[in-house]
């Protein structure tokens, strides 16, 4: 049968608008100096270390050929340099081989933000390993449980989580990643390994290495979600695409290295050339002092760190000096509208917010530019991302119309490590959420889809009745819930966490309510709460707000 003459064009059309789309991320990465000229002998080996190791296990050999002695990291212990960052990642790697890792095998990492978790990250890398990032929340049984099920052949852990590791014990052992006593290392530890490694390249490896980041696990046990390394620049060319990073700068980044956020921001740091600042713990003041004293060009982290960043800076005198900042990058969690304006308020047009997943990596991105137009907003998509809204009867909803939200892009993810996937639709993919699309092709996420209450017989999304709570003063965040209700169904019960001296009845909330929306989103009940629970990267676990 011959080709369909339409089929082939259609094909055609697309690898065009493909290539035309890796052209522009190509230049974005040139922009930013991502990218940039060096000397054959120098090109000769970046070439070689992209062939051998992948783009992943290359990045940190690439920064080091680029930036050789200027500081990769600052942590709790210290500074590394890019040569130093590069020789000890391989020395790791070497040593990991010596005991048996192969490519493919497993590496579970619990671990907080610093060098080591960097370290035994490009050594996973570099070995062609599998690099499994736990959540440092994690229970016992949800260690013992996630190990298991992805297959963990070796583990890195953080002295703190020792305690959680009865009956985990994978095959090529347990290492030591942090540890409390900074005296000689112990033979446990990954700075033992690193000591006794040959810091020369390690071999070839037989694959290229991948690595799992788990979902949140706000609605039960975290999934695994998979990716290799891309055959694109569309993770790096679309974020900087639309975020202004460049070479050089200094990076405060304050999200969980675990969580795809803090990854992708890892990377790309690494890649630009950028001094990481890494602290084992969010300290809001600490924090402040970092962006002082190391004149950082951006901050990258989760909404609530916001939040208490801006509490300790108002509550300074005199306010910490926060002008080198050019770039506050948040993600998530919902940024929401009234910390939107406080930040563009407080700080200047740096506020860039990230509206993705875990699933279907970068959705949407909302400049300073995007948010002064309405600070509720999550911006656009990147280029190489299409969000399209669809109504119940699978059809692409008008403008202005709540639906669903589905994400297309060449780094969603392929399916859970259990099994499992997302919804497909057209070879998009769902995320999870309900939104719309205003006039000016602005994306707005109206709440997830499965956390629609139905009062009344009435639809009601929490995050309209969240934002305006919180737009009270003396209110710091929200969160609404909806709980049975014999005569309704559902009945909205709101969460309140107010600042610091701050008094509000459950009256005053509620006629807040009533003058701002319709009657059936009024809450029934009011609680007041001092702190809303959360996982490490900042989601509000609203199954334990149903507990109470």
């Amino acid at each position: 049968m011959a080709p369909d003459p339409r089929s082939l064009l259609d094909d055609a059309s697309r690898l065009a608008g493909r290539a035309n789309d890796e052209v522009h991320f190509a230049l974005s990465l040139v922009q930013a100096g991502l990218i940039a000229p060096m000397g054959p002998r120098k090109a000769v080996r970046a070439l070689r270390a992209m062939t051998q190791q992948g783009l992943l296990g290359a990045a940190i050999g690439i920064a080091a050929l680029r930036h050789g002695d200027r500081t990769a990291v600052i942590d709790d212990r210290g500074e590394l340099s890019f040569r130093e960052l590069d020789e000890r990642s391989s020395a790791l790697a070497n040593a990991w081989l010596e005991r048996g890792l192969e490519a493919g095998d497993g590496v579970a990492i619990l671990a907080r933000n610093h060098r080591w978790f960097l370290e035994a990250t490009f050594a996973c890398a570099k070995t062609g390993a599998r690099a499994i990032f736990l959540n440092t929340d994690f229970a016992g049984p949800q260690i013992r449980e996630v190990s298991e099920r992805e297959g963990t052949r070796m583990l890195v852990h953080d002295d703190e989580y020792g305690r959680f590791l009865d009956g985990v014990d994978p095959p090529l052992g347990r290492w030591r990643a942090w540890v409390d006593d900074d005296g000689e290392p112990d033979e446990d530890t990954l700075e033992h390994l690193i000591r006794g490694g040959a810091t020369t390249a390690p071999p070839r490896p037989e694959r290229t290495s991948s690595f799992v980041i788990l979902t949140s696990g706000t609605t039960g046990t975290p999934k695994g979600a998979p990716r290799n390394q891309p055959a694109s620049l569309a993770p790096i060319g679309g974020l900087l695409s639309r975020v202004p990073f460049r070479a050089q700068g200094t990076t405060l980044l304050c999200a969980p290295l675990f969580h795809a956020l803090g990854f992708l921001q890892g990377m790309v740091g690494v890649g630009l050339g950028s001094t990481l600042i890494l602290r084992r713990r969010f300290d809001p003041e600490q924090a402040l002092r970092d962006i002082a004293e190391h004149e950082a060009t951006a901050a990258v982290l989760v909404p609530i760190m916001l939040t208490r960043l801006l509490d300790a800076r108002d509550a300074s005198d005199p306010k910490p000096d926060c002008s080198s900042l050019d770039i506050v990058f948040v993600s998530g969690s919902a940024l929401g509208a009234e910390l939107a304006k406080r930040t563009l308020s407080a700080l200047g047009p740096v506020l860039y917010n990230l509206y993705g997943s875990t699933e279907v990596a970068l959705a949407a991105i909302a400049t300073p530019e995007d948010l002064a137009l309405d600070p509720s907003t999550v911006g656009r998509p990147p280029r190489g991302s299409v969000v399209r809204i669809v109504d119940e009867d699978g059809q692409e909803a008008p403008t202005g119309t709540v639906g669903r939200v589905f994400v297309g892009n060449a780094i969603a993810f392929e399916g859970y490590t259990g099994g499992g996937h997302k919804e497909l639709l057209d070879g998009l993919l769902a995320s999870g959420d309900v939104g719309h699309h205003d006039e000016r092709g602005l994306l707005f996420i109206d709440g997830r889809d499965d956390d629609m209450i139905v009062s009344g017989g009435e639809n009601v999304f929490p995050a309209e009745v969240e934002d305006l709570i919180s737009a009270l003063d003396g209110v710091e965040e929200a969160a609404v819930i909806g709980v049975d209700d014999e005569r309704f169904g559902q009945r909205l019960k709101a969460f309140v966490v107010l600042h610091d001296g701050a008094s509000l009845s459950e009256d005053e909330v509620k006629e807040h309510v009533r003058d701002h929306l319709a009657r059936y989103k009024v809450p029934r009940e009011v609680a007041f709460l001092d702190e809303l629970p959360r996982n490490p990267s900042g989601k509000v676990l609203k199954r334990e707000l149903a507990e109470d």
